[in-house]
């Protein structure tokens, strides 16, 4: 795959605006400011493709990129206290509506904080994906941020905070430094060729 052919597609802000799938799909989910914006300029190599704000719930469209034959979906964040109820209305029926409209979505990258233990909507999200029997990998962002024993102690912490965390692929990812990207790369590839 040719990550650096990568080129934003078109934005959709309401469930009954996504056209019919054509191509594999990879969704980006995850709290709002996590760094799903972050996380995927650095997989593709780019400084802004994916616009990044450091206002939280900024994107509230499922934006999508086009990457050789397969579609990149960065879905809206959640989780955000400052937005209108209506709006977080429109932006779980859009995500949940996403999620289970039968799309081909090979796998979805589930981000949280790895400096926190993860949050209701984090733990809620996880569920849904496992109830749901969709495909997912957790991955763990702001990595560069934890020093050696704060990082063992916070996937120690995991383990006991998230179901079946032994039998979830997991990567620890650091937009600064680049730490995780090649195995999500790998793992894209790994997957898009199935």
């Amino acid at each position: 795959m040719n990550f650096n052919s990568a080129e934003f597609y078109a934005a959709y802000g309401e469930y009954k605006q996504l056209p019919p799938a054509e191509k594999t799909e990879f969704a980006f989910a995850g709290r709002s400011n996590v760094g799903k914006s972050s996380l995927i300029n650095k997989i593709f190599n780019r400084k802004s493709l994916a616009r990044v704000s450091s206002v939280p719930g900024k994107t509230a469209t499922i934006n999508f990129y086009k990457v050789d034959n397969c579609f990149m979906a960065d879905l809206p964040g959640y989780g955000y206290a400052k937005i209108a109820k209506s709006d977080k209305l429109r932006w779980s029926s859009l995500i949940e509506g996403y999620l289970m409209s039968g799309r081909d979505i090979a796998l979805i990258f589930q981000l949280i904080d790895m400096r926190h233990p993860p949050s209701a909507d984090d733990l809620h999200m996880i569920n849904f994906m496992i109830d749901n029997e969709l495909p997912f990998v957790i991955i763990f962002t702001k990595a560069d941020k934890l020093n050696k024993t704060e990082r063992a102690a916070r996937m120690e912490g995991f383990r006991k905070e998230i179901e079946y965390f032994d039998d979830i692929t997991t990567v620890e990812f650091s937009a600064v430094t680049g730490e995780g990207v090649e195995k999500i790369r790998s793992i894209i590839e790994e997957v898009s060729a199935e």
